[in-house]
């Protein structure tokens, strides 16, 4: 039984773009254990966003393995639906809320994918966005609220459930240097207080100073 809650091995992604190839990942290998966090710092177009896609079973690889929790990712649809919705959150850099949705409903869409609906997913979904300092903006629509607010809401979708992996790409990108501070201290919490492995893909420094430790991508190979 491994002591990681999310390994890579020999993981390689290429595209093929009419006669180019274009090899975006390779061999890259890496762990994380459970309350861990990981960064994953590199260049723009050094395959930081591809790796992360991968390891949140959004991509397939072209070669090598995944495991979450022990499980070996299999890739077919029955198997990918269950890890994503048990074991993965997943905050996206644009957010990817639905505009006509409020902030309550955003969240409550990932709890209705796991089968609770009605009120119950109503009051889960409540709790969720007032744990992330949310509690008085439940009822607006994501035109309506700052960076830092649609951001939070996208962070409560990927916590609702409870998922024992975060997975966050440039969670701090679009946001000013206050509202980003306050993401990466919600997300150092959640590793302290609750467990929770996360690996955060950024440009930003400070992430350095919250993680556990930092992987560097360049050209799409692990340099350290």
């Amino acid at each position: 039984m491994s002591e990681y809650l999310l390994e890579a091995r020999g993981l390689r992604k290429v595209y093929e773009e009419g006669p180019v190839t274009v090899e975006a990942v390779r061999n890259v290998s890496l762990q994380v254990g459970a309350g861990e966090s990981v960064a994953i710092m590199g260049p723009s177009g050094s395959g930081k966003t591809t790796l992360l896609s991968m390891l949140g079973c959004i991509l397939k690889p072209t070669n090598g393995n995944i495991l979450i929790e022990n499980r070996v990712i299999k890739w077919d649809i029955d198997d990918i639906s269950r890890i994503r919705l048990e074991s993965i959150g997943f905050v996206f850099q644009s957010f990817n809320l639905f505009s006509a949705l409020t902030a309550l409903e955003n969240v409550e869409v990932a709890l209705n994918l796991r089968g609770i609906k009605g009120l119950e997913a109503r009051r889960q979904a409540r709790e969720m966005l007032e744990a992330v300092g949310l509690g008085d903006r439940v009822d607006f629509l994501p035109r309506d609220l700052s960076g830092g607010q649609k951001q939070r809401i996208s962070i409560a979708r990927a916590l609702v459930n409870h998922p024992p992996l975060i997975l966050a790409d440039e969670p701090t990108g679009n946001l000013d240097s206050k509202t980003g501070h306050a993401i990466i201290e919600l997300l150092r919490d959640l590793v302290v207080k609750e467990r929770r492995s996360v690996v955060v893909v950024t440009h930003d420094t400070r992430m350095m100073d919250v993680v556990h430790r930092v992987y560097h991508l360049e050209d799409g190979v692990l340099v350290s």
